[in-house]
């Protein structure tokens, strides 16, 4: 039995996780042009994000069932690949529903990399289960907040068109991963680890977590979507949005690093519900506050929400044992994928009534999270299961 993490190989997976997650990002950035671009509402704008979401996200299930029956590790540079190609199609799309039809497909490449890349993060993280999957998440979560960070300044300076080559490293990426697979596989656990395992999956726990996580995404994504529009209503401009929505996400990544290890110490389901609890106060002071402490509020949003992305991950897999790969596409899609459908109502909410409003509706439903975060079980110990030696990963 493996005692350390194998951080090489975490590296690698999380490197692919920055690429994929480089190109998600990147399309939150890209909505502010494309509103202007195609004169959309609220409405029309969280559609790009629904679409988005319930590709990259409602999916990623059926790609966690597929993981775990058949094992498909060609998915990873398979998916880096189609998320670049997609993301880079909206840029470049003459309509609003060619638009909403590439998004879609950029969101299938990033499905397809999450659940596959979980589980052989699981497998290298060993006993210390919550700062590997932060480790894994830290490449994600700086990745995401690339994306308006590098996106903005090219679609400033070239148009819609600098969206095409900032998906060129992410293509570079799946290429690197491509090779890097023999190595990834080596990690995987012998067959008779999980037959032999006295461990079952618990159910109801992962509903219930399920629940807690789509309140969370309700808010996160409301923020994904609204944030940049909401400077610009204030006065601001795309690039201010954008580097307001930069610093929400630069927050989160820092927060991984820091959350992970911290719920190894102290419990991943009591770190889980005070991050929960302190959402609604800081969404309402980001947008009734404003000026340097609602940037501060944002920031702290960021970090409470994705500094838990590996927490509520690891709590997925420990409730369903013998399903990771489906365990880490219910965590990370299907009830963030819920978050995006919220996007659309936040967006007419915003449309019927304002965006201030829809923006308080928000911050209440983790508050609604926090709540159910006291009901969820103990999970079970984790068992780590015996793995070959590492094999270097070139």
């Amino acid at each position: 039995m493996r005692d350390d993490m194998d951080r090489r190989a975490i590296g690698t997976l999380s490197v692919g996780h920055g690429g994929v997650d480089f190109a998600s990002g990147a399309i939150p950035a890209l909505i502010p042009f494309l509103v202007v671009e195609f004169d959309l509402g609220y409405a029309a704008a969280g559609a790009l994000m629904l679409a988005l979401t319930a590709s990259s996200s409602l999916v990623q299930p059926l790609f966690g069932y597929w993981s775990d029956s058949r094992g498909a590790l060609w998915l990873l540079p398979g998916g880096l690949a189609l998320a670049a190609v997609g993301t880079a199609l909206v840029a470049l799309a003459p309509a609003y529903p060619i638009v909403v039809a590439v998004t879609f497909a950029a969101g299938i490449g990033i499905a397809a990399y999450h659940p596959e890349g979980a589980k052989f993060a699981a497998y290298a993280s060993s006993a210390r289960r919550a700062s590997g999957m932060s480790l894994f998440n830290v490449g994600g979560n700086f990745g995401y907040a690339l994306g308006p960070i590098v996106v903005t300044p090219l679609v400033l300076w070239l148009g819609l068109t600098g969206g095409l080559f900032a998906m060129l490293p992410v293509l570079v990426a799946a290429l690197v991963l491509l090779r890097s697979l023999h190595g990834i596989e080596q990690l995987a656990p012998e067959p008779q680890a999980h037959t032999e395992s006295a461990a079952v999956d618990d159910v109801g726990a992962m509903t219930l977590l399920g629940v807690v996580i789509a309140l969370r995404s309700v808010a996160w994504f409301g923020l994904l979507t609204f944030v940049p529009l909401w400077v610009i209503e204030n006065g601001g401009t795309e690039g201010e949005g954008n580097r307001m929505l930069s610093l929400m996400l630069v927050a989160g990544a820092c927060g991984t690093l820091l959350l992970g290890p911290v719920a190894d110490r102290v419990g991943l389901r009591r770190t889980l519900l005070l991050t929960q609890a302190a959402l609604p106060f800081l969404v309402v002071a980001f947008v009734s506050v404003g000026g340097a402490l609602g940037t501060v509020a944002l920031m702290l949003v960021g970090l409470c929400v994705v500094g838990t992305f590996g927490v509520t991950m690891v709590l997925s897999q420990l409730y369903l044992p013998r399903h990771v790969g489906m365990a880490s596409g219910l965590s990370v899609g299907l009830a963030m994928g819920l978050g995006g459908i919220a996007a659309v109502a936040l967006g007419a909410v915003a449309d019927t009534v304002d965006l201030e409003t829809a923006l308080y509706v928000a911050a209440v439903a983790p508050g609604l999270g926090a709540v159910l975060c006291l009901a969820l079980p103990r999970p079970q110990p984790l068992v780590v299961p015996p793995t070959p030696a590492p094999v270097a990963i070139s």
